[in-house]
C-alpha cells in the first residue's frame, strides 16, 4: 500500500483521500514540463492530488488553475494546496473539463495533464480508481482534445503523459483539431523492455517532432543518471529503481 503521505523537497503530498496516489508518471511529467517565469497562466487537468500543480509552482511564479471532477480528490489537492508556500497561487475547481471549457474566456500558458484513464486497464478494485482509470466515459480523448484546443493561449503548450496505445489513438485525435506535438519522449523501465509510457508537448504551431527516450533504470536495476537528472529538483531521495 502506497504511504498516506510522500514527501517531495519543497512540498508534500498527501494522499489518503484520492484515489490517484503519487506515481512515477506524475513525477515524469511535471519534471518534464519545460516552464519558466515567464509563464502566467497553468492549467491541471485531473488533478488528483495535485502533484502536478505544486511541481509547475515550484519552477514557475504562475496563477494554476487544477481541475478535478472527483470530490475526495479534490478536496485533497485544496488541502495539499493549503501546507504548500504557493498557496496564495494555487486554486481548486471541482469541474469537469468539459464544464470548465464552457464557462471560460480564459486561456492557459501550459496545459498539463496525466489523465488517468487506459482502456485496456482491469477495473480497479476500489470504485473510485476504478472511475478515474476509466474516465472514457467522462471524458475521451476527443473531449480532452477538444478541450486544450479552446483553453490553450496561441503559443501555450500541452504536456501529457500516456501509455503507447493511447499515445497514438490521442496523436491522431489532436491532429485531427489542429493540434500538433511537437515532442515526444519514450520511457522505458529498463533497457530491454518495451516502451511503456509516451510523453508528448502539443501547442497550435506545426514543428518537426523532436524525439528522445529515456530509461529509467538499468537492467541491475540501478538508477539511470538521466533519470536522476530529471528529477533532481523534486525528490528527496533517489526512488528504489525496482518500483519504477
Amino acid at each position: 500500500m502506497p504511504e498516506s503521505t510522500f514527501n517531495f523537497k519543497q512540498f508534500i503530498i498527501n494522499q489518503d483521500k484520492s484515489a490517484m496516489k503519487v506515481s512515477t508518471d506524475s513525477v515524469l511529467l511535471g519534471a518534464w514540463a519545460k516552464a519558466d517565469n515567464t509563464v502566467q497562466r497553468v492549467l491541471d487537468i485531473g488533478s488528483g492530488t495535485g502533484i502536478l500543480s505544486l511541481m509547475l509552482a515550484q519552477k514557475t511564479d504562475a496563477e494554476i488553475t487544477a481541475l478535478e471532477i472527483d470530490i475526495p480528490s479534490y478536496l485533497q489537492s485544496l488541502e495539499n494546496f493549503a501546507i504548500s508556500k504557493w498557496k496564495d497561487r494555487l486554486h481548486a475547481i471541482n469541474k469537469s473539463l468539459q464544464e470548465f471549457a464552457l464557462s471560460t474566456s480564459q486561456t492557459f500558458d501550459i496545459i498539463i495533464s496525466n489523465p488517468p484513464f487506459f482502456a485496456d486497464a482491469s477495473p480497479a478494485p476500489d470504485e473510485a480508481r476504478n472511475i478515474a482509470r476509466h474516465l472514457d466515459e467522462t471524458l475521451s480523448l476527443a473531449d480532452l482534445a477538444n478541450g486544450v484546443k479552446k483553453l490553450l493561449a496561441p503559443n501555450g503548450k500541452f504536456y501529457v503523459i500516456f501509455p503507447y496505445r493511447e499515445a497514438i489513438k490521442f496523436y491522431e485525435t489532436a491532429l485531427r483539431k489542429d493540434l500538433f506535438c511537437n515532442c515526444v519522449t519514450r520511457i522505458k523501465t529498463r533497457p530491454q523492455k518495451l516502451e511503456k509510457r509516451i510523453l508528448m508537448q502539443f501547442s497550435h504551431i506545426l514543428t518537426p517532432i523532436n524525439e528522445s527516450q529515456l530509461t529509467l533504470a538499468s537492467a541491475d536495476n540501478v538508477m539511470t543518471e538521466d533519470y536522476k537528472q530529471l528529477t533532481i529538483d523534486y525528490y528527496l531521495d533517489s526512488p528504489d529503481s525496482a518500483n519504477v
